[in-house]
């Protein structure tokens, strides 16, 4: 019998779903998923919609100079529970090398505080979502909420206050004034400790542009999930706000992202995938995963028609700029 080592299959095949990733053979997954935030999720229903449409999207082909997925979810789940271990092995034989897990609440942010001390390829960023200020505050539990985030955010390998910001989208008028207060407050605590800030922001560009200069940024800022447009790219320039795109960048109807991008200084630009959220194209709908930050890169330098190497490693400096070392 031959032993060879071109006799194994690799476990991770180039336009094969990694093993962790797929679904049982029944096609019964454990269902379940957190409720999601930036991607308009509906929880159980919206993850079971995703499945429906296949499942977690294939292998793509490893990029030959790494990057780091600056934004992702390792708590939300949709389909397989997959270990932190597999889903960064995954993401390594994609050239992914490393990843921001971010919070999103109270229990996201001990998760990721927890976490981000067991795996070098980790770095964290905690905070409360926008979303969430107006019921914690209509609760009476903000300020106690706020505290504990800045608690965790002390901790050495918690490098980011994130996600916070503004988010029109979901909340009404009547909940803007606590999501404004939160927000000041995520800032507050990103200065006194030296974290950068990553920033969601939903249709509400001016108000998070006037609080950033009305209070003065952190040293570094990540707009997350970049949604805005060329003149939203240009007052990030002039600031030096960082602008992390994910797979939106690559959908058919983002074409303001794209004029973005082509406007962005390359030293302040990121990639992220917001996982399980943004899946980029030809899999939008599909849930995401780290391994699939290649995807959305390769788009990019397609839009910025660019040398893909160049562009991965000016990826990886900027990240590092932002986040420090992943050791």
């Amino acid at each position: 019998m031959c032993n060879s080592a071109a006799s194994v299959r690799h476990p991770y095949a180039v336009g094969e779903t990694p093993p962790a990733y797929r679904e049982p053979e029944s096609g019964t997954g454990d269902g379940g998923a957190d409720a999601g935030t930036d991607a308009g999720t509906d929880g159980g229903a919206e993850a079971a919609r995703r499945r429906r449409k296949g499942g977690y999207p294939p292998l793509p082909e490893p990029l030959a100079v790494p990057v780091i997925d600056n934004h992702t979810h390792f708590d939300f789940r949709e389909g397989p529970e997959v270990s932190i271990a597999d889903a960064l092995d995954a993401a390594e034989a994609a050239g992914v090398r490393g990843a921001v897990q971010v919070g999103t609440d109270l229990a996201s942010s001990r998760f990721t505080a927890e976490i981000v001390e067991q795996d070098h390829r980790l770095l964290g960023a905690v905070a409360l979502h926008p979303n969430d200020a107006p019921l914690l505050a209509g609760a009476g539990t903000l300020d106690a909420a706020l505290e504990e985030i800045e608690r965790l955010a002390a901790g050495p390998r918690i490098r980011a206050l994130g996600e916070t910001g503004l988010d029109y989208f979901r909340t009404g008028e009547d909940g803007r004034g606590s999501q404004l207060a939160s927000f000041r407050r995520h800032i507050d605590i990103a200065k006194r400790l030296g974290k950068a800030l990553q920033i969601h922001d939903r249709e509400a560009h001016d108000d998070v542009v006037a609080t950033l200069l009305a209070d003065g940024a952190p040293d570094r800022v990540v707009l997350h999930c970049f949604s805005g447009d060329a003149g939203l790219a240009r007052i990030c320039n002039e600031h030096g706000w960082y602008m992390s795109f994910a797979g939106t960048v690559t959908f058919r109807n983002a074409e303001n992202l794209r004029e973005a991008l082509l406007v962005a200084d390359p030293a302040l630009v990121l990639t992220e995938t917001d996982a399980p959220f943004l899946t980029p194209h030809p899999f939008r709908g599909r849930p995401n995963a780290a391994y699939l930050v290649p995807y959305t890169v390769r788009a990019m330098a397609g839009i910025l028609d660019t040398d893909l190497d160049a562009l991965c490693a000016r990826l990886t400096e900027n990240t590092e700029a932002v986040y420090g070392a992943w050791i």
